[in-house]
């Protein structure tokens, strides 16, 4: 198409006039915006607070989950509605439960992308060092210690919330950090966030694994895990030694450790002088902090030794696990501190002991000893005395037999059987002065033979078996045989009995304040069978337990036997007292008497008394 120099000119003029136009209101329009968006920051939307909270590293922007505020806004990014891309409107009344009355973060869509399809800028999170405020795995390696000192295991909960909620949405860490800015405005950037890996353990103070430890590291509590600790002298090679001499004073440490070997030891000393231990049940269950350790299917044969301990859980000589089994005869263990027992068996060992003379001075230290696991032991001769409370002369977890051997327990019951295990006397003289409760209960029965479940689950639930065979069992003070929270099997025969009081045996539920069971529901089932033996005193079952006793081979008894209300108002229960008396046998009475059924196929000698039968038959001369 042709054009006319008038029609040429006319489009000349309106191409120089829309090239002056254009920049005017690109710059218009650039004021504009920036106006707007000042606006944004200063008026309409105003900025966030900035972090103050002490615990904080973090240089950048980020959300601090120990305030629970989101703290200082991120980089603008303008969106074209007057506000930050993906940050919170002005603040308004709270109705989440929101601090300070703001909102989270804007939340992502399920693509992604923020509502208006930006993607805002990485905010990190919060890097507080409160132990409250952080997991594990965003911990700094400082630690404030006013924080370590007061973490208990409780707190591993608390991490674990808290690390859920710092990977929120809107503390997502794998977005880019290039447009954050270096520091808070007007104070300086903060230092960088230590570097280093996050602490690997997950243990209280002191360094307890699993969290067990209490403060300072001297936890009642097991590892969860075999914690044998180290030593000073390890064998684990085939030998025999004579003569030599193996000590410490370290903490957590045996003198001696023979691992999985076949050793014998003549005429050996072993002192354990000190040492702290770090967590009570791991020196009771594992053997850690004793004198000389066997482990690993290890075979030890002792002969003639001294072993001394001056440390918490410095058991003298201590057999653990399945395979290990430990010979010692013809020595001397001297223990002097609590949680110390002369020797030990725990986790399936076995120990063989013959002709000992072992002393314990501290609280929970029986001479003759085991903890959970159990195994077997068999002592024969010897003397095993103990001073201290809470100290049998033999506390069993296991399955013990002693023969031969003087026991004596100057400020404890004499022997002690937990749960699925058992102790067999034979010819042996045992004397227990149990010189008051533990703690100071004053709910608790004193006694001088204890056999129960205490469901601390060091001894399995299940049948109980005590049984004495010739020799002697004294008691000095409280009733001679206590039975609670467990079924049991209750045998004696040609034992010479002397008693502190005029109470035989007593069968009856706890107040259950040390955890033995639930009040009211923790009675005790017992088998007792006399043969050939002499009893006095009296026997009393509560209500919500059970005696199925024998009377065989000639035995006499003098004393009274009676069913009484629980203390805890259990639920009572059928065939209280079943009571067989064999030919041969005497029953004295010394009062009136409450069975539920009788079988007599003996003497009974009523003394103007009376027995009186759960069906409400009275029998009397």
């Amino acid at each position: 198409m042709k054009m006319n120099s008038n029609t040429k000119r006319a489009l000349a003029i309106a191409l120089a006039a829309t090239m002056f136009i254009m920049p005017m209101a690109q710059a218009e329009s650039s004021t504009s915006t920036n106006q707007t968006t000042q606006g944004a920051q200063q008026g309409g939307a105003p900025a966030m607070p900035e972090c103050t909270c002490e615990n904080c590293t973090t240089t950048e922007p980020h959300i601090c989950t120990c305030s629970g505020q989101t703290m200082q806004t991120p980089p603008e990014m303008p969106n074209g509605n007057g506000q930050q891309d993906g940050q919170t409107p002005p603040e308004k009344p709270s109705d989440n439960g929101q601090q300070n009355g703001q909102t989270p973060p804007e939340k992502p869509s399920d693509n992604g992308q923020q509502q208006d399809g930006q993607t805002p800028p990485e905010m990190p999170t919060c890097s507080c060092n409160s132990e409250s405020a952080s997991s594990d795995a965003t911990k700094s390696d400082n630690q404030d210690s006013d924080a370590s000192d007061s973490e208990t295991a409780s707190d591993e909960a608390t991490d674990e919330t808290t690390e859920g909620d710092t990977s929120s949405d809107a503390t997502d860490s794998s977005k880019s950090d290039s447009n954050k800015p270096s520091g808070k405005p007007g104070s300086g950037s903060r230092p960088d966030k230590p570097s280093g890996s996050a602490p690997s353990g997950n243990g209280g103070p002191g360094g307890a694994p699993d969290g067990q430890g209490g403060p300072g590291g001297s936890g009642f509590g097991g590892s969860g895990t075999v914690t044998n600790g180290t030593s000073v002298t390890t064998i684990d090679e085939d030998t025999e030694i004579s003569g030599e001499t193996y000590e410490s004073s370290g903490d957590d440490e045996n003198a001696l450790r023979i691992d999985g070997a076949t050793v014998t030891l003549d005429g050996v000393t072993v002192e354990k002088s000190g040492g702290e231990s770090s967590n009570t049940e791991d020196g009771d269950f594992y053997g850690q902090n004793a004198a000389l350790l066997a482990l690993n299917g290890a075979t030890v044969t002792i002969t003639g030794a001294t072993i001394t301990t001056d440390a918490k859980n410095g058991n003298g000589v201590f057999s653990y696990g399945e395979g290990t089994t430990v010979n010692i005869s013809d020595s001397t263990i001297t223990t002097n501190q609590n949680n110390s027992g002369g020797i030990q068996t725990t986790g399936g060992g076995t120990t063989n002991a013959k002709n000992l003379t072992v002393t314990t001075s501290g609280n929970s230290a029986a001479a003759i000893r085991s903890d959970r696991g159990g195994g077997t032991v068999n002592v024969d001769g010897g003397t095993y005395t103990t001073n201290g409370t809470g100290s049998p002369a033999v506390y069993s977890t296991a399955d013990i037999t002693v023969s031969n051997a003087t026991l004596t327990a100057n400020n404890s019951e004499a022997v002690v059987v937990e749960g699925q295990n058992s102790v067999a006397l034979v010819d042996c003289d045992a004397t227990g002065n149990m010189s008051g409760t533990y703690n100071g209960d004053a709910d608790e029965n004193i006694h001088n033979v204890m056999i129960y479940q205490s469901m601390s689950g060091d001894a399995e639930v299940g049948r109980s078996s005590f049984s004495m065979t010739g020799g002697s069992l004294t008691s000095l003070s409280g009733d001679m045989i206590y039975v609670t929270n467990t079924d049991c099997d209750i045998s004696l025969s040609g034992v010479e009995l002397t008693l502190a009081n005029d109470k035989l045996l007593t069968i009856e539920g706890n107040s259950s304040s040390r955890g033995w069971g639930t009040a009211g529901a923790n009675g005790a089932n017992v088998n007792f069978t006399a043969d050939a033996q002499v009893l006095t005193g009296d026997i009393t079952v509560d209500t919500i337990s059970t005696l199925n006793m024998t009377m065989t081979g000639g035995t006499a008894f003098t004393g009274t036997i009676n069913v009484v209300e629980n203390e805890a108002g259990g639920t009572a229960i059928e065939d209280n007292v079943v009571l067989t008396i064999d030919e041969g046998c005497t029953w004295t009475l010394t009062g009136d008497c409450t069975l539920t059924s009788l079988t007599n196929n003996g003497t009974i000698e009523f003394n103007g008394c009376t027995i009186t039968l759960a069906d409400g038959t009275v029998l009397s001369e």
